[in-house]
């Protein structure tokens, strides 16, 4: 067995036998057998070639927003060898993918997760899954055609360009691109930023969400989603935003503005008015693969974590990391976390195969708020083990940090599901409510039956100025 891919004292446990019994019944033998082959694709390929790809892409700002370092097409033909490629489109909805569910695709995309280059080798990288699943899904022959089947080949790439800096985006009623239509072509005007994906050299397409009616009452019909293409005279790339100092090259953020941007009629994704609809439908699934990945992240961050802790050279204190108590204890809680983490993931998954995104709204928003907070905290330990070297380049930590900490905030920020799940879960007081003071009543009708004197603990039966006993 490769040393690169034993993970156990006793050996190697494929990733097959690792998926929690409770997901077991519906991940199909076709689906096992290939989860084994993306975990040693992952870590026999991908990881090591993850060294390559960073110098690949240079030193200054113009090498790395034109780079397409060579490795990636190296690791795409092999992947695509291995029959890893466009797992992400669920067999439910899509026939242009491989045929997986989107829990059976969660198991993969943890994996993914562990590796910079692995998704993009695999046709799986964000925000092409999603733009790919917008055309799949809504789009018509022609825009299917014309970049469907390019972004399904892994011939180009995409960005997708909702986020305004002057608007408080994290409510998308509040955009303000416009988009007009003027005869057999619209005309967009307006700025974006955190416009994922619009760095790479390969994006031919941007995804766009504006407005085409701002003064229709139903808010959520003003908006829609146009395919804009990258040549399009009046687009204006001003610069790549950082994330706590990391530029994610060559791919990026951009702040981009438009400026009286025509673009054919013809690119207009389902309808005016549509878009709302659209983007939710994008950004269901989309939060479930950000999540399963994110488990992978934090299983990174606990494997060097225990690296560390178990690196004789380290003693502090004249002992090893792991006699240390507070070490293993961390170790313990990051495991029960990453644990409770995965099966949230996998019951959101399992929910979405069921009943549809719209039907796990729940469980989605579950996650959303969950799995990036504990990857946060696990990262975090693991760079606390290493001191210095935690937050300096020698190790992946720092990287990690940065892109998990942007997970709180992308297709949603933590308060806006939290505001939601709360109001919806607050619903159910009243009934709550009305149960409790029942059951209370009753128990206090039974003490009265059984000869036992008590006060009335809530007051249900309690009269202005009385003391009431039963």
């Amino acid at each position: 067995m490769s040393a690169l891919l034993i993970n156990s004292h006793h050996g190697h446990i494929s990733a097959s036998q690792r998926i929690p019994l409770i997901a077991r019944p519906f991940v199909s033998e076709r689906a096992a057998k290939t989860l084994d082959i993306v975990e040693k694709f992952v870590e026999e390929e991908c990881i090591p070639a993850d060294t390559v790809y960073l110098r690949q892409i240079g030193e200054t700002t113009q090498e790395r927003f034109s780079a397409h370092p060579p490795i990636i097409e190296e690791l795409k033909l092999k992947a695509k060898k291995l029959g890893l490629w466009n797992m992400f489109l669920p067999k439910a909805h899509f026939t242009e993918g491989a045929g997986f569910s989107n829990l059976e695709y969660g198991l993969m995309a943890e994996y993914l997760g562990k590796s910079r280059t692995a998704s993009e080798a695999t046709n799986c990288a964000a925000p092409d899954t999603g733009n790919m699943e917008v055309i799949a899904k809504y789009g018509s022959d022609f825009q299917k055609r014309k970049w469907l089947d390019p972004l399904l080949d892994g011939k180009i790439r995409s960005a997708f360009l909702m986020t305004e800096p002057q608007v408080a985006s994290s409510d998308a009623t509040n955009i303000e691109m416009t988009i007009k239509r003027d005869g057999d072509s619209y005309v967009l005007n307006g700025q974006k930023w955190w416009s994922s994906g619009i760095g790479d050299p390969r994006c031919e397409v941007f995804i766009v969400l504006g407005k085409t009616d701002a003064t229709n009452p139903d808010k959520y019909k003003q908006q829609s989603v146009i395919l804009v293409p990258h040549t399009a005279p009046g687009i204006t790339i001003h610069r790549m935003l950082s994330v706590l100092g990391y530029d994610d090259a060559p791919h990026g953020h951009g702040h981009v503005s438009f400026h009286n941007v025509r673009v054919p009629a013809v690119n207009m994704v389902l309808g005016e008015g549509r878009g709302f609809e659209i983007i939710q439908g994008r950004l269901g699934p989309g939060r479930i693969h950000h999540a399963m990945r994110s488990i992978g992240s934090a299983e990174k961050a606990l494997e060097w974590f225990l690296a560390r802790i178990n690196d004789e050279k380290k003693k502090p204190f004249g002992e090893m990391l792991h006699k240390h108590g507070v070490m293993l204890e961390r170790v313990a809680r990051s495991r029960i976390e990453i644990d409770a983490g995965r099966l949230a993931v996998l019951n959101a998954a399992i929910t979405i195969d069921e009943l549809n995104a719209k039907g796990a709204l729940k469980e989605i928003a579950e996650v959303k708020v969950l799995v990036p907070a504990l990857n946060l905290k696990v990262i975090d330990w693991a760079i606390q083990a290493y001191g210095g070297a935690g937050v300096s380049q020698d190790t992946p930590l720092a990287s990690m940090y940065a892109s998990g900490r942007t997970m709180r905030i992308v297709d949603g920020p933590d308060e806006v599901h939290l505001l939601q799940l709360g109001k919806n879960e607050n619903k159910r007081g009243p009934a709550h409510k009305k149960r409790i003071e029942a059951q209370t009543k009753k128990g206090l009708e039974l003490c009265k039956q059984h000869g036992i004197t008590v006060r009335d603990p809530l007051h249900l039966n309690r009269k202005s100025g009385e003391e009431s006993k039963l």
